[in-house]
């Protein structure tokens, strides 16, 4: 069940808090609705019924619903960018950064503003909103990108096509924002570390060495 949003506009809260703390309400509240209900079939009056203003009180913030989308999916655009950023500054070899990228962006999109970018994204937005954006997820993928190559060239990851390893990385970790319910038996952390497991070392049940086997079975066999 989704959580109610505190209202920046309730008489119990500060009503000197600024125009930037309202329009943040604004998103986050309409990224919870877009993500339940899906773009198209929430309106601005529900936005404004749930933060308990009125409609034209949310045209102070935005001019229409494209622009609150847009503002929904560069944030969480933005949050993903700043936790690899922060991930791939890290110390380590290119494989922990790889993966602590990884974490990051699993983390944002268990998040309003980062399931939003996945459930909805920028597809029903105009053109120039649609190619700002994308140059947003472009810059993502580059860096997954970097990464792996550094990680094949360094010796801990296997050559592979680096390009498609990215977008194969990052769409997988990407979609989790699609099926994640906060309600689940997995917090966000589980998921990570369970999806990057696999991500990384594959389902493929690997043969056993022989020197490692047990001894009984190596004289069996014998």
């Amino acid at each position: 069940m989704r959580k109610p949003v505190v209202s920046p506009w309730l008489p119990m809260q500060d009503r000197a808090r600024g125009r930037a703390d309202k329009r943040d309400a604004v998103l986050r509240t309409a990224a919870k609705l877009f993500n339940e209900k899906g773009f198209h079939a929430t309106s601005l009056d529900e936005v404004a019924e749930a933060l308990h203003v009125t409609k034209p009180t949310l045209y102070y913030y935005a001019k229409n619903k494209d622009e609150i989308l847009f503002g929904c999916v560069h944030a969480g655009l933005d949050l993903v960018r700043a936790g690899i950023a922060e991930a791939a500054s890290s110390g380590g070899t290119a494989l922990d950064k790889l993966q602590a990228c990884m974490r990051a962006y699993a983390d944002v999109v268990t998040q309003d503003f980062g399931m939003c970018v996945i459930r909805v994204g920028e597809d029903p937005l105009p053109e120039e909103g649609r190619r700002e954006l994308r140059q947003l997820k472009a810059q993502i993928d580059l860096e997954f990108r970097r990464l792996i190559e550094l990680g094949i060239a360094e010796g801990s990851l296997a050559p592979c096509n680096a390009k498609l390893a990215a977008f194969t990385l990052a769409g997988a970790i990407s979609w989790i924002g699609r099926w994640y319910q906060p309600e689940g038996e997995l917090t966000p952390q589980d998921i990570a570390e369970q999806c990057i497991a696999v991500l990384l070392n594959g389902i493929v049940r690997r043969a056993e060495p022989e020197a490692s086997k047990p001894a009984r079975k190596r004289k069996a066999a014998a």
